[in-house]
């Protein structure tokens, strides 16, 4: 059998209407989204099928959304297929803590509470700050760390070869933007985000979420989970607090992530959430990896169609 590595949808991907057609078409997606409204106690399911855009892109509410959405195109696919076997877990910054959950690390209820905390405290630091981010396109990761060195900026994401984004003072990114073909940096484009995310202008956010995850009861995953921070597999629990927390500030070494489970001999990678943005990662990475991204009733039929051809 194929070892299955899943991957779990960041911020960015979010879209009205995500996750509406799931619930729609199956009682295992619709039951997720009314407990996620109850625990919440406010409807999250509206503005992530309603919108307005604005709403859903805040921070608050685009987190637990995207932990939902995820989650509950998980718990279609096995709905579909039934519970096969995982042999790892990754996800993009947000999405890290949706793979805990599917983990088990924590429960569904523990981890959306958490996982809003995450959105509010991050939200605060971004008002709080005049941060930006920048998407870089092309560059060798030295030269774009000298970069950054040199303009007093950091490294959020490291995507895949080729696609690092820088993350800091808003000023002081446009300066980077400015000068970075002076880098070997082919493209360099100003991102449409509310604040500097995985930099030093989310201390704030570090601190408070630091004390909400010492409160929260978790468990060695059920499969390894893969974290953003050293691209490697977490095997304790003070491990998993302390990179969780570091997140929040420290570069998302994402094409490390993706190494260590192709390293592991992973061969079908499945990604869960809006959009296909980690599909793409991937395949820059490892062009002929074999990916299927689910995020709506069609696509969570197409992948469980190709699984049972390639697990036969």
């Amino acid at each position: 059998m194929k070892k299955v590595a899943l991957l779990f949808a960041g911020q960015g991907a979010q879209a009205v209407g995500m996750g509406r057609d799931l619930a729609e078409n199956f009682p295992v997606a619709a039951e997720l989204c009314a407990h996620a409204d109850q625990i919440l106690g406010r409807k999250l399911t509206d503005i992530m099928w309603n919108g307005p855009a604005d709403a859903l892109t805040n921070t608050s509410n685009c987190q637990p959304a995207l932990y939902l959405h995820s989650l509950a195109a998980l718990a279609v696919a096995r709905h579909l297929f039934g519970d096969f076997p995982v042999d790892c877990a990754a996800g993009l910054s947000l999405g890290e803590l949706t793979a805990h959950s599917a983990a088990s690390t924590f429960d569904f209820a523990e981890g959306l509470k958490l996982v809003q905390k995450r959105g509010q405290f991050m939200d605060e630091a971004c008002a709080a700050t005049l941060g930006g981010m920048a998407a870089l396109i092309g560059g060798l990761e030295n030269d774009i760390r000298r970069l950054a060195a040199d303009e007093d900026i950091d490294i959020a994401n490291i995507n895949a070869p080729g696609q690092i984004v820088i993350s800091g003072e808003l000023a002081k990114v446009e300066a980077a933007v400015g000068v970075a073909r002076e880098y070997g940096v082919r493209r360099a484009t100003m991102l449409n985000v509310a604040g500097a995310y995985h930099s030093r202008l989310m201390e704030s956010a570090y601190d408070k979420f630091g004390e909400v995850l010492a409160e929260v009861q978790m468990q060695l995953p059920q499969f390894p989970v893969i974290s953003n921070v050293t691209g490697e597999e977490v095997k304790t629990l003070p491990e998993m607090r302390r990179t969780l927390q570091d997140q929040i500030t420290a570069t998302v070494r994402w094409t490390d992530c993706i190494q260590r489970m192709l390293a592991r001999g992973c061969e079908l990678f499945i990604e869960l959430g809006p959009g296909t943005v980690l599909a793409s990662l991937l395949q820059r990475t490892r062009k002929e990896a074999k990916v299927f991204s689910v995020g709506n009733a069609e696509s969570a039929h197409d992948c469980v169609t190709q699984m049972r051809m390639l697990m036969e």
